[in-house]
């Protein structure tokens, strides 16, 4: 991914040791170190550019990396030290945005939940309204402008879809593994290439007139799109959240099938073609599938096998609902007003 243009002082102190001359020094790193310390001390909203622009660039050094950029940073001692005093507050965030929901969720009166009870709980969240839809928008008012816009919204993630979760394929074992597994070997398309979810979603962007390219966009995203990103990566990269990242995708697939279908509407409203669509539609059915693998293999046969770890499932779930409730909100809040709700202009479609 090329490097994107810094946000404020901790995203521009990161891409320049990333981008430097030459190496580092102790002293190079540690005054980043004090200054992120500082500043985060400061921040109550963690849906700050800033801060999210930076944690999505130390994020992408585990994925395909920088361009530019040395591969041996992703482990670097002290860029890990600093990755660290901006994810553990961002996770505190999250924690605090999910608190409500989770304490609302009545829980199993049995120590070992099993994976049905516990599928019920994620079942019964996915169930509950968060906020503005923005799916319905798309299926019957979006103008293609802001179809545009909405895909490029979501690029950020569907064009590396679904690596965040692969990450807990090592981490989890029996049921909850296979389950992992099975839905990742149909995001990754069974096999074939041109089937990959992902190279789907690239096809949707060129038919729009898009740049399909990874991280095309990532400097006209605002911070809610890269904390949604970031909160995956969050999840996958520390194995003590495998609970947590079980729990994102259960709650992902299962609010998935009915709000692709209608995308895909919206999409052929406009009379875009089965093309741009397919992406779509293949989630449609897919999904359907999935959010009872997802729910009952991966999330209750987790939950089965480690009990302690039903409250960070319930804490990944809901914390996908908040987060999606912020980004719908902002997206209407723009659309209502007839604005863009990005942080800079894109060219018009040829």
């Amino acid at each position: 991914m090329n490097i994107p243009e810094s946000r404020g002082p901790i995203s521009a102190g990161v891409i320049a040791l990333l981008t430097g001359d030459g190496p580092a020094g102790p002293a190079d790193i540690a005054a980043l170190h004090a200054h992120v310390a500082g500043r985060m001390s400061e921040l109550e909203d963690l849906i700050d550019d800033d801060v999210q622009l930076a944690l999505f660039c130390l994020y992408e050094l585990h994925y395909g990396g920088l361009d530019g950029v040395d591969d041996r940073w992703e482990w670097h001692p002290g860029l890990i030290g600093i990755r660290h005093l901006l994810e553990d507050p961002f996770e505190a965030w999250l924690r605090a945005e999910a608190g409500p929901v989770t304490a609302s969720v009545h829980r199993p009166v049995s120590r070992t939940p099993g994976s049905d009870a516990t599928a019920a709980l994620l079942f019964d969240l996915a169930g509950r309204d968060s906020g503005p839809s923005v799916s319905r928008h798309v299926a019957k008012k979006a103008t293609a402008e802001q179809l545009r816009e909405f895909l490029i919204h979501k690029s950020l993630y569907q064009l590396k879809e679904a690596d965040p979760h692969t990450w807990a394929i090592p981490r989890l074992t029996g049921r909850a593994k296979a389950a992992l597994v099975e839905i990742q070997a149909d995001e990754y398309g069974g096999g074939r290439p041109d089937r990959m979810h992902s190279a789907m979603f690239a096809r949707t962007m060129r038919g729009l007139g898009l740049d399909d390219s990874y991280g095309g966009y990532v400097d006209v995203v605002p911070a809610i799109s890269l904390a949604s990103v970031n909160m995956m990566s969050l999840f996958g990269l520390n194995r003590r959240l495998r609970g947590a990242i079980a729990g994102h995708l259960a709650m992902y697939e299962m609010t998935s099938s009915r709000p692709n279908q209608l995308y895909g509407n919206g999409f052929r409203r406009l009379g875009f073609d089965a093309d741009v669509t397919g992406y779509f539609d293949e989630h449609v059915e897919a999904d359907a599938v999935h959010e009872q693998i997802a729910g009952r293999d991966l999330a209750g046969g987790l939950v089965e096998e480690e009990p302690d770890l039903l409250d960070d499932v319930l804490f990944g779930a809901a914390a996908v609902s908040c987060i999606d409730a912020r980004f719908a909100a902002h997206l209407m809040d723009a659309w209502d007003d007839d604005r863009s709700s990005l942080r800079l202009p894109v060219p018009a479609t040829a």
